[in-house]
C-alpha cells in the first residue's frame, strides 16, 4: 500500500481473541515500525450483531490517524518550531518531529503586531480559541509520559490557537490544531469525565471541517475528521445518533479516497465504518451497507495483496453476511450466494490473514472457528469453463465446464469422468481429488506472473480470468463476475503468501 508523502500513525496491535465459537472480528492495519502510532478498538462481534458489546469477542478496528503536521509557505506568520522554515515550503512534518521541536522551546510565540486582519476578527477567534485551550488546559495524562506529552500537545495548542488569531484562513494551523485535539482526547483516562473526550474530539471536528473548507483537497483532513467522527460515534452504541455519526465518517472516508484513492488504510476504514453501521440501520438496509463493506476490503486487497487486516477483515464481514442470510433462511434466489458458499469464502481470506501473519493470536483463533469451512484438503473449489488442453484459441463449443482445485501449490482441473471421492466440503457437494494420469489444465503456483479479470470475443459469454505464467497465458471463464471476484482474490492470495515465503503455513492449514 503506498502511503500518501505524510507520515500517518497507527496503533498498537490490540490481542482480541474471540472465545470459542463465536465469530471473528475485524483488526487494525499494518504499524509501520518507524513511525509514531495510536488504536482505536470498537467493541462489536461480527456476524452476532445484535449481541452486547460488553461480549468478550471484540473487533479491533484501527482507523489509524494521519498525523501529518503541515507547514504552509503562504503563510506569512514565523514558524512556531525551527523545523517549520519557510525555506522548506510545504514540507510535512510528523507528529514526533513537532513534538521534539516544541520540547525545547518555553514561551508561546508574540502578537504579530502587524496582522492584515481586523481586531474584531482576530477577537471572535480569540474567544472561539478559549473554550477550546481550557479543554485541552484541563488533560493531565494517565502515566508520566502521557503528562509529559500533554504538556508539548498543550504548548503546541497555544501556537496555533496565536497563529489561528492572527490568520483565520490558515488551513494548516487549523489541520494541525485538530490533531492535537484529536491526541489530546487519547491522553483523557477512561474514568475520567472531566473534560469530556467527546468535547475534544468534537472539537477538533470542528477544525477538520474549517480547513477542509479552507482547503478542499486536503485529504489527510479528511481521513483523520473520519477518524474522530467514529470515535464519537463509539460513545454512543447503537442508537440513532450514532448512526448518524456513521454515516458522516462513511462520507468523509469518501470524500479522503475521492482526494487520495491509492490508500489502502482509507478504504479499510471505510468498510469498518460501514460494517458499524450496518449493524444500527434497519433490516431492510443492511445488506446493502454489508456489500458495500465488502467491495470496499476488496479495493483495499487490490490495492496491497498483502494487507492481512483487510484480507481478514473481508473474512469476518462475509462470515456475518453468512449468518444473517442463515439466520433469515438462506437465499432468495438461485443467483445469489448461499449461507455455506459465504461461509467458505470467509474461512478463505482468515487462512490467508494467518499464513500471512501466523503470530497472531486474533487469527489463530479465527481459523480454528472456521478451518473446517474450507473444502478441506484445499483451499478452494469450484467450476471454471476451460478449453481444451493446449488449445488457448478454440472454438466456444469446445469449452467445457469442469471442477477445479486451489492449494497452495497450483490450480489443478479435474479429469472429466475420472473422479476420486474424498469428504464433502461445506457445500454439500463431494470433492474430488485429481488423477495426475490425466491431462488437464495445471497452473503452478510459483509459475504465476500475473491474474486478471479480461474480456475477450475468442472467450466464450461469461467473467474472463486470464493467468499470465513464465509458460504462457490461461485463459478460462468462471460462471459469474461474483465467483470470477472468489477466483481472482484467493489466486492472488495464494501467490502473495508465496512470494512472502509462508506457503508452508498456508499448507499446514489446508493439509493438517
Amino acid at each position: 500500500m503506498p502511503e500518501p508523502e505524510s507520515r500517518n500513525r497507527h496503533g498498537p496491535e490490540a490481542q482480541l481473541v474471540p472465545e470459542s465459537g463465536s465469530a471473528p472480528g475485524p483488526v487494525p492495519n499494518p504499524q509501520p515500525k518507524t513511525e509514531t502510532v495510536r488504536t482505536e478498538q470498537v467493541h462489536a462481534q461480527l456476524g452476532l450483531k445484535s449481541e452486547s458489546k460488553a461480549d468478550p469477542a471484540v473487533k479491533d478496528a484501527d482507523l489509524r490517524r494521519t498525523t501529518t503536521v503541515r507547514s504552509n509557505e503562504a503563510n506569512a506568520n514565523p514558524s512556531p518550531t525551527p523545523q517549520l522554515r519557510k525555506d522548506e515550503g510545504s514540507r510535512t512534518f510528523t507528529m514526533r518531529e513537532l513534538l521534539n521541536g516544541l520540547k525545547n522551546d518555553s514561551e508561546p510565540e508574540k502578537e504579530d503586531a502587524n496582522s492584515p486582519y481586523s481586531p474584531e476578527r482576530q477577537q471572535q477567534h480569540a474567544e472561539q480559541n478559549t473554550a477550546a485551550m481550557e479543554l485541552i488546559n484541563s488533560v493531565v495524562g494517565v502515566d508520566d509520559e502521557g503528562r509529559s506529552r500533554q504538556r508539548i500537545l498543550t504548548f503546541a495548542a497555544r501556537r496555533y490557537a496565536t497563529a489561528i488569531e492572527r490568520n483565520p484562513e490558515d488551513y494548516d494551523a487549523l489541520y494541525n490544531w485538530a490533531l492535537v485535539l484529536q491526541e489530546s482526547a487519547d491522553n483523557v483516562s477512561p474514568d475520567s469525565t472531566s473534560p469530556s473526550k467527546d468535547a475534544l474530539l468534537e472539537e477538533a471536528c470542528k477544525k477538520y471541517d474549517e480547513a477542509t473548507l479552507l482547503c478542499p483537497t486536503l485529504h489527510d483532513a479528511f481521513y483523520n475528521w473520519a477518524i474522530a467522527i467514529s470515535d464519537r460515534a463509539k460513545m454512543r452504541g447503537r442508537t440513532k445518533e450514532a448512526e448518524e455519526l456513521w454515516k458522516q465518517a462513511t462520507k468523509n472516508y469518501e470524500k479522503a479516497v475521492q482526494l487520495n484513492w491509492n490508500s489502502p488504510q482509507a478504504l479499510n476504514n471505510w468498510g469498518l465504518a460501514l460494517q458499524e453501521l450496518s449493524a444500527i440501520v434497519p433490516a431492510r438496509e443492511k445488506q446493502k451497507i454489508v456489500r458495500t463493506a465488502i467491495s470496499k476490503f476488496r479495493a483495499a486487497i487490490q490495492l496491497q495483496f498483502d494487507f492481512h487486516r483487510a484480507i481478514y477483515n473481508l473474512g469476518t464481514v462475509l462470515y456475518g453476511l453468512a449468518e444473517d442470510t442463515l439466520r433469515t433462511g438462506g437465499s432468495v434466489n438461485a443467483q445469489e450466494v448461499s449461507p455455506n458458499e459465504l461461509y467458505s469464502q470467509s474461512a478463505i481470506y482468515i487462512a490467508a490473514a494467518h499464513a500471512l501473519k501466523p503470530n497472531y493470536s486474533v487469527y489463530s483463533s479465527a481459523l480454528r472457528l472456521v478451518r473446517s469451512m474450507l473444502p478441506l484438503p484445499h483451499l478452494k473449489v469450484g467450476y471454471l469453463t476451460a478449453p481444451p488442453v493446449g488449445s488457448m484459441i478454440a472454438p466456444h463449443n469446445d469449452w467445457k465446464r469442469s471442477e477445479f482445485l486451489l492449494d497452495h501449490e497450483k490450480l489443478q482441473q479435474v479429469p472429466r469422468g475420472d473422479h476420486k471421492q474424498v469428504p464433502q466440503s461445506l457445500s454439500g457437494r463431494s470433492v474430488d481429488a485429481v488423477n495426475g494420469d490425466k491431462k488437464t489444465i495445471k497452473v503452478d503456483i510459483a509459475d504465476i506472473i500475473s491474474v486478471s479479470a479480461c474480456a475477450d470475443l475468442t472467450l466464450p459469454p461469461g467473467a474472463g480470468l486470464c493467468i499470465d505464467t513464465s509458460h504462457g497465458s490461461f485463459y478460462l471463464v468462471a460462471d459469474s463476475w461474483e465467483s470470477l471476484d472468489g477466483w481472482l482474490d484467493a489466486l492472488r492470495l495464494v501467490y502473495t503468501i508465496y512470494v512472502r515465503g509462508k506457503s508452508d503455513v498456508l499448507a499446514g492449514i489446508i493439509t493438517g
